[in-house]
């Protein structure tokens, strides 16, 4: 059954949302200021992905770029829509839903804020159910459905629509832009009809973070402790509990990346290493957790989760890790999201303990490291 997003369910969903995020997706709070002004002339209505027509035409509407840039160079609404007429208007025929491309930090409330402004319903559905840091990193890549034409917005009033071969070169392209348009940029693409979103999406995505959000601040509310609250919600499991002594982090080819490493009162050390998400969890030469599935830091008191970018000495956390999505162990999906891809020499490992044999890791440089490297000689 289809429901209605107002500003009530906003604080709920930007911190679930920030949860799913796995540190990344950007910071909960600037979506959540968006959404409530695009909000404040009336609810957006929510349709389950059962609900959404065969003949509609949905799309993916999120911030692409370096989270910490977005703290400061803070977006408009009118940056937000603007993607989304472009590529109505490239296209030639009208928007009928939007969707969230990620249901991490500020694009899972990005997409309330264009769809309320634009008076289209949103899809309680995203296409990864968590984040990631690359675009073609989507579940509907894996049924061919193509990225492009993406179009792309800053706060200087640029709009771009690219046309390019696959997902993985729109990723390269747009990346460069968004780098040259200040490393934030509002996009729009993945244009799907409501059949493919059905196949391709994470259903019941928004839904989810709202009650992991409120199951949060309840816990907090009755005096129970919030972080095993939203373990539980997650079906997932606590890994590491101490204070963060070491951060090192860099805005590179538009990605937050570094590792922070966090110690235990028992002097055992945890070393996350993230490039906007978190992908890798390691205690004393084990590895607990990778990508695909979910890791993530939160305040150790009070459950609020905690962005990369926000990580700080001296900050006493929870690490905890949950299920991906399974359609994220296929041996396809852990080419594109799998530790290999980003430069691990080692399998996936699951929230659970266990290693997922989707697909294996050769311990190779990775393909896109190439042209990366050529950017960041630029």
């Amino acid at each position: 059954m289809g429901w209605q997003i107002d500003t009530a369910q906003i604080e709920d969903l930007a911190r679930g949302a920030a949860v799913f995020g796995t540190g990344g997706g950007g910071d909960p709070y600037i979506g959540s200021l968006l959404a409530r002004q695009a909000l404040s002339g009336g609810p957006v209505p929510v349709l389950d992905l059962a609900e959404v027509p065969d003949d509609a035409h949905v799309l993916f509407v999120a911030m692409m770029g370096a989270p910490t840039v977005m703290v400061e160079k803070l977006p408009s609404l009118d940056e937000v829509v603007e993607p989304v007429r472009a590529l109505g208007s490239h296209l030639g025929r009208p928007v009928t839903h939007i969707a969230c491309a990620e249901v991490g930090g500020v694009n899972s409330t990005i997409p309330v804020a264009a769809a309320a402004a634009l008076g289209l319903p949103l899809v309680d559905a995203d296409g990864m159910g968590r984040a990631f840091p690359e675009l073609q990193m989507v579940l509907p890549t894996l049924l061919g459905v193509t990225a492009s034409p993406l179009a792309l917005s800053d706060e200087k009033g640029n709009i771009a629509v690219l046309q390019t071969v696959d997902n993985t070169w729109t990723e390269r392209i747009a990346r460069v832009a968004t780098v040259e348009m200040g490393c934030s940029t509002m996009i729009a693409g993945f244009s799907m009809t409501g059949a493919q979103a059905r196949a391709g999406l994470v259903g019941g995505s928004l839904s989810r973070c709202i009650t992991v959000g409120r199951a949060i601040a309840e816990a907090r509310a009755a005096k129970t402790d919030p972080v095993e609250a939203a373990v539980r919600e997650l079906a997932g499991r606590e890994l590491f509990d101490g204070k963060v002594v070491d951060v090192q982090r860099a805005t590179t080819t538009g990605f937050a990346r570094g590792r922070a490493r966090i110690e235990s009162e028992g002097g055992t050390a945890l070393t996350l290493q993230f490039q906007n998400e978190h992908l890798v969890a390691e205690a004393d030469g084990r590895i607990l957790a990778t990508t695909p599935d979910l890791i993530m830091v939160v305040e150790g008191e009070s459950g609020e989760p905690i962005t990369t970018e926000a990580l700080r000495y001296g900050q006493r956390v929870r690490v905890l890790a949950a299920p991906a999505d399974e359609r994220w162990h296929s041996a396809e999906a852990l080419a594109m999201v799998g530790p290999g891809y980003f430069g691990y020499d080692m399998p996936a490992h699951r929230f659970d303990g266990t290693v997922s044999h989707g697909a294996g890791s050769s311990g190779a440089e990775p393909a896109h490291e190439a042209s990366r490297e050529r950017i960041e000689a630029r």
